[in-house]
């Protein structure tokens, strides 16, 4: 797989690690689809990919669509030919009490985070192979997954689907040169929380505090995602990660126990 021959394709891509992932791909020198509900967010993306050497090109994308899917990869092939490095990026999350979470709430919730990746991959997959050529599809999970977090179990829940469908469509793709990765993130600054109430997202940390699932305040910065995604499609052929997991260390010094009183600039982790 030639670094100078890779179309690569992400969702998301408006805002955050999305927007990030499309940069550093952009670094490449790589023409970068990008796609998401909001042009106008990815206008502004468009713009951070060409100032950093790539070619965007951008298309509205709804995940939940397969419609929608289907637009956004026949137009990316008409203009750049087929796509062979797809970054399922997309998520949300409706954090709280499951009986208090809305039916209609955990169904955009799967339908966004898991059957959409999937219908994203199954498209990607099959150009892929008709086309007898190979390539990476790689899965944006959480740290969720090895650390379920109460009231956000439908999340947790997603996450953790999507690694055991990435992880057995890397068994299916076995022979076709065609990777199937998982990039697992921890605790990151972006706007994924940035609709959560604030004594939400103080309740929440203090909550987590009590299972142990929140140690310190280092976070990552959605540029560390972008350098690791790129690590993983830049790999040379005949070689593959499973799952590449990025936590931020604690900050050096801190030893500080965190307190629910202390949250101000602190986002919910992805």
């Amino acid at each position: 797989m030639s670094e100078a021959q890779r179309v690569a394709l992400v969702t998301g891509a408006s805002t955050g690690i999305g927007r990030a992932i499309a940069v550093e791909l952009g670094r490449l020198g790589w023409p970068v689809a990008i796609g998401a509900r909001r042009r106008d967010r990815l206008e502004e993306t468009a713009e951070e990919v060409r100032a950093a050497g790539g070619s965007p090109f951008v298309h509205e994308l709804d995940v939940c669509d397969a419609a929608s899917i289907d637009a956004m990869f026949a137009a990316c092939e008409a203009e750049l030919g087929v796509v062979n490095a797809v970054i399922n990026n997309a998520g949300l999350s409706f954090p709280g009490w499951l009986h208090e979470v809305s039916n209609d709430e955990i169904t955009t919730e799967v339908t966004t985070n898991l059957i959409g990746p999937m219908l994203v991959s199954r498209r990607a997959v099959t150009a892929l192979r008709d086309a007898e050529r190979t390539g990476d599809i790689v899965f944006i999970t959480s740290d969720a997954v090895r650390y379920a977090r109460p009231r956000q179990g439908v999340y947790t829940a997603t996450k953790s689907g999507l690694e055991q469908f990435a992880r057995a469509l890397s068994m299916e793709l076995e022979g076709t040169g065609i990777r199937s990765t998982t990039v697992r993130v921890g605790p990151c600054i972006t706007e994924f929380g940035a609709a959560w109430d604030m004594d939400m997202i103080m309740d929440l940390t203090g909550y987590w505090q009590h299972y142990g699932l929140q140690r310190h305040f280092g976070l990552l910065d959605p540029a560390d995602v972008g350098r690791a995604v790129a690590t993983v499609v830049t790999t040379r052929p005949g070689i593959m990660y499973d799952t590449l997991e990025i936590q931020p260390e604690c900050p050096v010094g801190d030893d500080r126990a965190l307190s629910p009183g202390v949250v101000n600039d602190l986002l919910p982790p992805h």
